[in-house]
């Protein structure tokens, strides 16, 4: 027979091999042990991931708790109470259960936090960037991080620690397929963080008197840099990631 788990850490450890239904109950015990956001959470469990690997939730739940012990518990409590709260604590936690890494878990638990105060953002508002940040990958959000500070010496910290990511080099003549192929991958993340709203492009002018923008052998206007946009800004500041500190 299987022992007791002796807390919300241990769970998270032990739960990957565990059956659903042993999942289940574990998940309803060990998050109802976490205060304030365990309770709801625990509520979800049994309608929201049956059939999934719940152990992200316990991680998710954690990683919430930490960031509410510096709100007030009653008011939090109340917030749970209000039906438009409780469905973007819901749509979050549903985000949190496919979420793979750490540091997206990280993203989702200061979305919903950082939205508690209605005062600073709606709770619809909270719902549209929550939907826009999964349609990103993490390292899309790395690029979007990337043009908070684009000055020539800024953000070396953060730069040095994602500079795998953040290095593409142009591919010349005679550059090999991998080269290409991480240029080509690179563009299309800057590319979509545009068509989201979240970058701006810079088109590249013919001349420096001109107005005319450069086009490329495709006939596309060739970007010449990219700028945050005020959503772009928005996200990373509801998310935490506004800050000096490296991700």
């Amino acid at each position: 027979m299987d022992s007791p788990m002796s807390g919300p850490q241990d769970t998270a450890k032990d739960l990957a091999n565990k059956p659903v239904d042993y999942l289940i109950s574990a998940m309803k015990a060990t998050l109802g042990s976490v205060p304030v956001a365990g309770s709801f959470l625990a509520e979800l469990v049994g309608t929201l991931v049956p059939q999934q690997r719940v152990d992200r939730l316990v991680k998710f739940s954690l990683e919430l708790e930490a960031r509410m012990s510096s709100l007030d518990r009653e008011m939090v409590r109340a917030k749970l109470s209000d039906e438009n709260f409780t469905d973007l604590f819901e749509e979050t936690a549903t985000h949190a259960v496919r979420a793979v890494s750490e540091e997206r878990k990280q993203y989702l638990a200061a979305l919903l936090v950082n939205g508690i105060d209605a005062t600073k953002i709606s709770y619809i508002e909270s719902k549209h960037l929550l939907r826009l940040l999964g349609e990103l990958n993490d390292i899309e959000i790395i690029w979007l991080r990337f043009y908070l500070d684009r000055s020539r010496d800024g953000d070396t910290e953060f730069r040095n620690k994602h500079a795998d990511t953040l290095t593409i080099i142009p591919p010349t003549i005679g550059a090999d397929q991998s080269t290409r192929d991480k240029y080509t991958i690179g563009q299309s993340y800057k590319n979509h963080l545009a068509d989201l709203g979240l970058l701006n492009p810079v088109y590249k002018k013919k001349s420096f008197n001109s107005n005319m923008p450069e086009f490329d052998s495709n006939g596309r206007m060739v970007v010449s840099y990219y700028e945050l946009t005020g959503l772009g800004a928005m996200l990373l500041r509801q998310i935490s990631l506004d800050v000096d500190d490296p991700v």
